[in-house]
Parts: structure tokens; sequence; C-alpha cells
């Protein structure tokens, strides 16, 4: 992974996780001074054009963590109804790629999205009757509950908030990053323990 391609973490001046940006990006919210602080480790170090009457160059410092003025379309994540989209990778990631029937820990290419309820008994895809399961599992269990194929969820299936979705979305997060989401986790999150953070 190339050094360019690390994440900056955007939040909202209250400290509130926004989203995952890139470079380019940051160092155009630095520019037009929508900055209003910064913290973490220090990624980039940007050099601009020089000055022609003093000379000197601009250089824009660009650290891992930014909150910026003014919440734009991230508002709608604080609100409590939010729900965030679903997909695999974050469904995959929520249950540390573990296959929530018989425990094997799996690849990506090697899981599936289980219907707890499955949608032919009038279950919905949504993030509470969702669970990785390995192919296996999936194809063994068909269209039937756990219960009526005799199988055991090992884990409930839950709806991250916005922050612990955020998390879910990283690419390579790094470890101020990450103890800056968790401060937002709710303190019941199931994420604590599967991810060994206490």
């Amino acid at each position: 992974m190339s050094f360019l391609s690390l994440q900056v973490l955007r939040a909202d001046t209250s400290g509130m996780p926004l989203e995952w940006i890139g470079y380019q990006e940051a160092v155009k919210l630095y520019y037009l001074e929508q900055v209003a602080y910064s913290c973490g480790t220090s990624l980039y170090r940007i050099h601009g054009g020089v000055n022609a009457r003093s000379g000197e160059q601009s250089v824009i410092e660009v650290n891992s963590i930014i909150a910026t003025y003014g919440q734009g379309p991230q508002a709608k994540h604080h609100n409590p109804a939010y729900t965030p989209p679903l997909t695999n990778r974050t469904l995959f990631r929520r249950d540390n790629h573990i296959c929530l029937y018989c425990g094997q820990r799996l690849l990506h290419r090697d899981l599936s999205r289980d219907h707890v309820t499955p949608l032919t008994q009038g279950g919905a895809d949504i993030w509470t009757n969702v669970v990785t399961a390995c192919k296996r599992c999936n194809n063994h269990k068909a269209g039937r509950t756990p219960e009526q194929a005799g199988m055991e969820l090992l884990a409930i299936p839950f709806t991250p908030t916005h922050a612990e979705y955020i998390y879910l979305q990283g690419r390579r997060i790094l470890s101020d990053q990450m103890a800056f989401l968790r401060a937002h986790f709710p303190r019941r999150s199931p994420l604590h323990q599967r991810l060994g953070m206490g």
C-alpha cells in the first residue's frame, strides 16, 4: 500500500467522526481554511508554489485527524434513527471475518451474507438480520432459520452506529485514528470485545 493512500479521518468541530478522506481532499480543506483544528500524527507535508514577492514556498501539514467547520451532508449521521448502508465488506468486518455459525475466521472470498430469518420466511436484508457465514454453513442452513437447521448463532447481529461504521469502512487505520474512533463507540459495543479492546 502506497504512503499516499493513507486516509485522513475527518471530524466535525465537536469531534464527531464524519468520514475518511484522501490527502488531496484534506489539502483542499486546509487551503480553504475549513480546518478548525487537527490532531494525531503528521501524515503528509505538501509543498505548494513559491510566492513571487516573498520567495517563500507554501507548505501544508496534513494530520491523521482533522476537524472541519460545518457538517455538510454528514449531519444526518448524528440522528439516532440513522442506519448506515449495509455492504458485505462492512458486514464481514463487523463480524471480524468470522463465520457466526462455525466460528472459523476466513478470507473475504470464502464468506457470505446469511439472513438469520431467511428472506423467503419474511426476513429483511437489514443489519440486525444478517450475519457473516462461511459458504459451507450458509449452504447447510439454506432457507431455514438457525433453529430449524439445528445451528447456533455465536453472536447477536447489531446495527453499527455512525462512528462504528466509519471504523468498518477504514482501510488502514492508524493507532491514533483507532483511539479517536473507539472513544465514540457505545460503551456496550460488541466491537470492543471483537477487536480485543477490553
